[in-house]
């Protein structure tokens, strides 16, 4: 083998191996970041589960005072006393029942978890949902739009400093034949947004990368999506087919 043909070899040797160094560099970055976004998911599904059960706990400590209150009450034939202890109660009971009963498992498992973030955050949530048997739309991709927009919503409203303009309206159910979602939530913004874009800061990043999900979910079922970004709201509206 002659000079010239020696060092081509080689050097080609050479290119083969930084190939697969760089190769090899990506895929670990790319793992890591990937082990880095599931960690963020499950973390956040702790503190969702952790909320709904900190709210079931308190109420299951507070349960035996109430019942000996009431006994007191009814032996001192103190009925009306007796009345408006069970009115305060059911009051008290109705902002502490997060549950939302829609027909399916997998929705009212997201809905319920989002829902207890939220109010742990100090959003107001405004919330309906039922759902159709026999839906086209998976539980894997219902999950997908439902987490994301919630999400999004959820991070929209904590930068509001005022807690008394957070607030976040979920609405789920048939329309017209059609699976109807719809998500609107309180934003900072003062101003419309007239190119549909949105931030390109980390937490923008995130939004967006959020909602490009959504529209590939809704783009593989052939759906139906609107957004509307007025001064202080952002709203979703989704349509999929039963």
């Amino acid at each position: 083998m002659n000079t010239v043909a020696y060092i081509a070899l080689t050097l080609a040797g050479c290119c083969i191996l930084v190939l697969l160094a760089l190769l090899l560099l990506q895929r670990r970055r790319s793992e890591s970041a990937t082990a880095k976004k599931q960690a963020a998911l499950i973390e956040r599904h702790m503190e969702e589960v952790k909320n709904i059960y900190d709210t079931m706990r308190g109420w299951r400590h507070d349960y035996h005072n109430h019942i000996q209150t009431i006994k007191a009450h009814a032996a001192l034939r103190q009925y009306r006393e007796l009345d408006d202890y069970l009115n305060a109660l059911d009051a008290d009971l109705e902002t502490v029942d997060t549950l939302i009963k829609s027909g399916n498992i997998m929705l009212d498992a997201i809905v319920n978890s989002k829902v207890s973030l939220a109010r742990s955050r100090g959003i107001r949530v405004n919330v309906k949902a039922t759902a159709a048997e026999n839906m086209s739309v998976t539980d894997i991709d219902l999950c997908v739009i439902i987490g994301n927009l919630v999400d999004n919503a959820i991070d929209a409203c904590e930068k509001i400093g005022e807690e008394e303009r957070r607030f976040i309206r979920i609405y789920i159910g048939s329309l017209k034949g059609q699976l109807y979602i719809s998500v609107a939530n309180a934003t900072a913004e003062t101003a419309r947004n007239q190119t549909g874009r949105y931030p390109s800061s980390k937490a923008g990043a995130m939004h967006g990368q959020g909602l490009r999900r959504v529209d590939g979910v809704i783009g593989k079922y052939g759906g139906y999506l609107n957004r509307q970004n007025e001064p202080g709201v952002f709203a979703s509206e989704i349509m999929l087919p039963l």
